[in-house]
């Protein structure tokens, strides 16, 4: 049967060739959908004989007088799967109008099947996602989950590599309309999975093949380089270890560590090259912002000071990179440093207490940005 909604979608899609009116009555004979609205919801005695009898009914205007609801035209039994799910009518002289008899009843029914296609693909997705979330936070596995492995066609015995990819602020209504589509055109392997996650990531759990990094490079940068000439974006990936299909959690939890350092800067980063990183994100938020109240807030309002220490970190501690990076006086830079030291009681100079300003750095920017 078809439904309502998609009555007005073939309605509104056929009217673009033809200026006759038209109708969509369902099996009971009842119209659902029409260019005329005053004959939404009435009884359609003709159609009904057309969707029993399963074949073309013209109707004269002597019909008019005869069947109730009838308008001179001509009804078309929809067959789908072989099975009539509903009549469209076109209102009109019958022997004008029948000549877009067939013509009316294919696009009607290449519309439903484009629909019922469409749905079994979502419908799919769907499932798949949530076959995905499932398998990536639990340490053992049901025989339900297992079943369900095997009605998705899903190998349970491939090694896998779990790569989130994060589209950051790009318009998230254009993402939902077309981001997703252009990124799942890149999961061709016949063993990789590619699921939504949300409005703005996606997960790949990438089949673990002879290749290895080279492959998951590989493939990332197929889709950075695609979303990038589109949209002029560039998008973020996190990538976790190859690891067995048991403990896929695992590689999880780390393309999420590194896809957190890798937002910063709208790059890729494997987690299995995180140092300092990968301790720091283990660190609270209230444990960072406590840390850089205890090292930068003195100087947190100086701009001058902040960028000076930004530079001097960067130039390796470098007094004449980092004047010339600064565009200022060696003497001006030494006061600088002085000053900051004055201010937090961390002397920039000193190996230790330059790491611990820098980690507050790192907080301090994580913080602004979230």
């Amino acid at each position: 049967m078809i439904r309502p909604s998609l009555a007005h979608t073939i309605i509104s899609e056929v009217r673009k060739l033809l200026d006759e009116d038209l109708i969509v009555v369902d099996p009971s004979g009842t119209i659902i959908a029409s260019t005329d609205k005053e004959r939404m919801g009435s009884f359609h005695e003709g159609a009904l004989i057309s969707y029993n009898e399963r074949r073309r009914l013209i109707i004269t205007q002597d019909d008019e007088s005869k069947l109730t609801g009838v308008k001179a035209g001509i009804n078309l039994p929809i067959f789908f799967q072989d099975q009539v799910v509903g009549v469209i009518g076109i209102t009109g002289d019958p022997s004008k109008v029948s000549a877009y008899g067939e013509l009316l009843r294919k696009m009607t029914e290449l519309l439903i099947k484009e629909k019922y296609y469409a749905e079994q693909l979502e419908w799919h997705a769907r499932t798949l996602e949530a076959f995905v979330f499932d398998w990536v936070q639990q340490k053992e596995w049901t025989r339900s989950f297992i079943n369900q492995a095997k009605m998705l066609h899903i190998d349970l015995s491939t090694p896998r590599q779990v790569i989130i990819g994060s589209y950051g602020q790009l318009n998230r209504e254009r993402i939902q309309r077309e981001g997703w589509m252009d990124v799942r055109q890149f999961a061709r392997q016949k063993d990789d999975l590619l699921v939504r996650w949300g409005n703005d990531r996606f997960v790949m759990l990438l089949a673990n093949k002879a290749e290895g990094k080279e492959r998951a490079v590989h493939s990332i940068q197929q889709i950075q380089k695609y979303i990038q000439n589109k949209y002029r974006h560039s998008l973020s990936f996190g990538v976790g270890q190859s690891v067995c299909p048991q403990e896929l959690y695992r590689s999880f939890e780390q393309a999420e560590r590194a896809l957190a350092v890798a937002v910063r800067t709208q790059s890729i980063v494997f987690e299995e090259d995180l140092r300092l990183d990968m301790c720091l994100q283990d660190v609270k938020k209230q444990t960072r912002v406590d840390f850089v109240q205890r090292t930068l807030e003195p100087i947190m309002k100086d701009e001058d000071l902040l960028e000076t220490l930004k530079t001097f970190i960067a130039r390796n501690q470098s007094f004449k990179e980092t004047a010339e990076t600064l565009h200022i006086h060696i003497n001006t830079l030494h006061y600088r440093l002085k000053k900051m030291e004055d201010k937090t009681g961390l002397n920039p100079r000193d190996f230790h207490d330059l790491t611990t300003l820098y980690l507050g750095l790192l907080f301090l920017e994580d913080n602004l940005k979230n």
